[in-house]
């Protein structure tokens, strides 16, 4: 493969990244601003990429739904007020270059697997564990798609008839493993908690329910508070059941977590470990490493220039 250098836009609900990179992996430049309306926020990464060495190829890796042929974010449930950005014609237009878009999970699933823990595997899952629950696939060293491109929505998979609501249904594989499902599950928790008289540490009121995040449940749950390893505890016991479910059905080499994962794994692997020993094919389940995601914090990145890497022809 030929060396180029590859201007990516990483477009997320709370932060967004413009970067240049070369085909290596190497990020040569890199600002990231806050997420606000797409107007504002296309022209300030815009303008920054503008003073960023010239690229030969654009990709841009944001939260679906998207349609990737014309180019076009499709109201993301995390980036309210961005109907129908056509991003691709704007990178495009504005920076002369071949621009291609895709969804965050697949491209952190191409990320993982070009330059992080998924290198030199066929089959890889990747799951984005952050704010909602995404999944990429990569297999026979491909990333799949689907006749539609839905492959990989394993969110909306329902693990139970009820529960926290991910994805728009109640009882969700997002609902009981992202981190908005673990902020649900431990205000209700919580609640609980403070009406029986007991004290949690990451709600001390009931007022204080609403600045309940995965975040602080965790920071609770490692300083030993019992309602936040409990809920924890709950989670990963859910994400096992999920993961059950892959590893029976996609038989893949590895599975790999950001997100949560990444910060939580203590937290999570005992009981995940429990249901996959009980709930897997011994032979399927013996053939998966389960870790966290190799490229850390920095996958955003990687998952943008990978975007851009789809477009090389050589």
């Amino acid at each position: 493969m030929n060396r180029y250098i590859c201007l990516g836009f990483d477009i997320g609900g709370t932060k967004s990244a413009v970067l240049v990179a070369d085909t290596v992996g190497r990020i040569l430049c890199r600002e990231e601003i806050p997420t606000g309306a797409p107007r504002e926020t296309l022209e300030r990464l815009f303008e920054i990429a503008s003073r960023f060495p010239r690229a030969a190829l654009a990709g841009i890796s944001c939260g679906g739904p998207l349609d990737e042929g014309k180019g076009l974010i499709l109201s993301p449930p995390n980036l309210p007020g961005w109907d129908r950005v056509p991003i691709t014609e704007m990178v495009s237009r504005r920076f002369g270059i071949p621009t291609a878009l895709m969804n965050d999970a697949d491209a952190g699933a191409l990320a993982e697997w070009r330059f992080g823990a998924g290198r030199g595997c066929e089959s890889l899952v990747f799951l984005t564990f952050g704010t909602g629950l995404g999944a990429g696939l990569v297999l026979g060293g491909r990333r799949y798609r689907g006749a539609s491109g839905y492959a990989g929505e394993l969110g909306h998979i329902r693990l139970a008839d009820d529960g926290p609501v991910g994805y728009g249904k109640r009882g969700s594989f997002e609902g009981f493993a992202s981190g908005g499902g673990i902020a649900q599950s431990a205000r209700a928790a919580a609640l609980r908690a403070i009406e029986r008289g007991e004290t949690v540490a990451y709600a001390s009121t009931a007022e204080s329910l609403a600045s309940v995040s995965a975040k602080t449940v965790a920071e609770a749950a490692f300083a030993g508070d019992p309602t936040a390893i409990e809920v924890y505890r709950e989670a990963g016991r859910r994400l096992g059941q999920g993961l059950a479910i892959v590893v029976d059905l996609v038989n893949p080499e590895r599975i790999l977590l950001g997100g949560v994962f990444l910060r939580a794994e203590a937290l999570l692997r005992p009981s995940m470990e429990e249901v996959l020993a009980r709930e897997c094919l011994p032979g399927a389940l013996s053939a998966v490493t389960i870790s966290p995601t190799g490229l850390g914090e920095s996958i955003g990145d990687y998952a943008a220039l990978s975007v851009a890497m789809t477009l090389i022809k050589d």
